[in-house]
């Protein structure tokens, strides 16, 4: 099990970039395989999640051509279905959350695709009723294999546009309910549909490769159906989750760094939220600087009251920051709640911040309450072991800011979602040793 040797205490000083948005390349790369010209993809993160997707449809019989380490082109002329009824298949699937959105694209074009559970996270349910639901909506007929624990999801007739009301707004599925509609007959009409910029990303490139929408940026799309569609180039925004971690990292470790390229138009009330938290930043262009030589303090709300961190669907903050700002408040003067609304687990690993000396209380599975600490490296080194992403990368922040050394293992977690992190934080002074036993 790999893991992470973590000597805390030291402040970070120069400058880092962010890598590509993992969340926005599970889409975008699936959606590759609604053409069979090619479609070339750049800042892609060479992370764990998009190594093992592209890995996935190149057995599918995508095509790749690897321009340079964070550019490919994608060539889906050739699918081999049978692929898809193998063992192979439906082991690489299960490992893998993001196969999910292989689906919407393979439904659209052959009027077939199977799915088995997908993996990913350890956080609490994540159910796919959004996605089946708008695939059924559109026409498509399920059928569950027990003896293969799959899903076979067929349109022989193709799918046919309406109107449909999401039962909550997810990301993944919308994506994938547009993927599939955008060849559908007729017009399809999405209410109640995420608008993250991820989806907003997706919508931009497959009207380029031809595709008809409507609403692009809102949570009302509408879909003209179109027969076919054709290759393109796009090019992926900056990880805002990652932005959001180097901030938190800054702020709790006293540190001076700009974070170049981060895509501030993208970013929502992210920013805003942090500087709630008392976190310190300066807005250069597409650049943030932080400088936080002294102790943040939370403010409350108007009436005095505790400040409330809540996830919420877009504009609101992401679910995938609460680890994040949960973390940085452990240091802060004053107190927070923060509430994850939408997994039960993600909050779990609290305890070893308490072990470390920071100063929570577990209301339940969805909400924490941070007694700040009120100075810099106040928490002192643990092991430690990262059951999810957003977590492990919690812990790697409280590691840091910690006295003393910390490990982390199971950091295979960490290298899902965030790209040679150990490296990149070790040029601007982080002191990171990775080991393999």
């Amino acid at each position: 099990m790999s893991s992470f040797i973590v000597e805390g205490g030291q402040r970070l000083q120069g400058t880092i970039t962010p890598q590509g948005a993992k969340n926005e390349a599970l889409q975008v790369i699936c959606a590759t395989l609604l053409t069979p010209d090619k479609v070339t993809i750049s800042n892609i993160p060479n992370i764990a999640d998009v190594r093992n997707l592209i890995s996935l449809i190149e057995d599918l019989g995508v095509l790749t051509q690897h321009i340079d380490p964070h550019t490919i082109c994608f060539e889906a002329k050739d699918i081999n279905l049978d692929y898809l009824q193998s063992k192979e298949f439906r082991e690489m699937a299960q490992s893998l959350r993001g196969s999910v959105m292989i689906a919407g694209p393979l439904l659209a074009r052959y009027g077939k695709a199977i799915l088995p559970k997908p993996g990913g996270d350890k956080i609490g349910r994540r159910r796919l009723d959004t996605h089946f639901l708008g695939w059924q909506k559109l026409g498509a007929k399920f059928e569950y294999v027990s003896k293969e624990k799959t899903y076979h999801i067929t349109a022989p007739e193709g799918l046919t546009g309406c109107y449909m009301l999401l039962d909550e707004a997810s990301v993944t599925g919308t994506a994938n309910i547009i993927m599939a509609a955008v060849m559908a007959k007729g017009d399809t009409v999405i209410y109640n549909a995420a608008c993250e910029p991820y989806v907003q990303q997706l919508c931009k490139m497959l009207v380029r490769m031809g595709a008809r929408i409507d609403g692009i940026g809102s949570n009302l799309l509408t879909i003209h159906g179109v027969d076919s569609l054709e290759g393109t180039s796009h090019r992926m925004l900056p990880d805002m989750i990652e932005v959001g971690s180097f901030i938190g990292m800054a702020a709790m470790t006293g540190s001076n760094i700009v974070l170049e390229n981060v895509g501030m138009a993208d970013l929502g009330i992210m920013p805003e939220a942090f500087c709630r938290l008392g976190v310190t930043m300066e807005i250069e262009g597409d650049n943030i600087r932080i400088n936080q030589k002294d102790i943040y303090e939370i403010e409350t709300f108007i009436d005095g009251s505790i400040m409330t961190f809540a996830d919420a669907p877009w504009p609101g903050l992401s679910p995938d920051l609460l680890s994040v700002f949960l973390v940085v408040a452990t240091q802060a003067k004053g107190s927070v709640l923060i509430h994850q609304k939408m997994f039960e687990s993600r909050l779990f690993f609290v305890d070893k911040l308490i072990d470390m000396g920071a100063r929570i209380i577990l209301c339940d599975p969805h909400r924490a309450a941070v007694i700040g600490s009120e100075k810099f490296h106040s928490l002192h080194a643990t092991n430690m072991v990262s059951p999810d992403i957003r977590a492990g990368i919690a812990m790697l922040i409280a590691a840091l800011s910690a006295k003393g050394t910390s490990m982390i293992q199971n950091i295979d977690q960490i290298d899902r979602g965030y790209e040679k992190i150990d490296e990149r934080l070790n040029s601007i002074g982080a002191r990171i040793m990775r080991s393999e036993l």
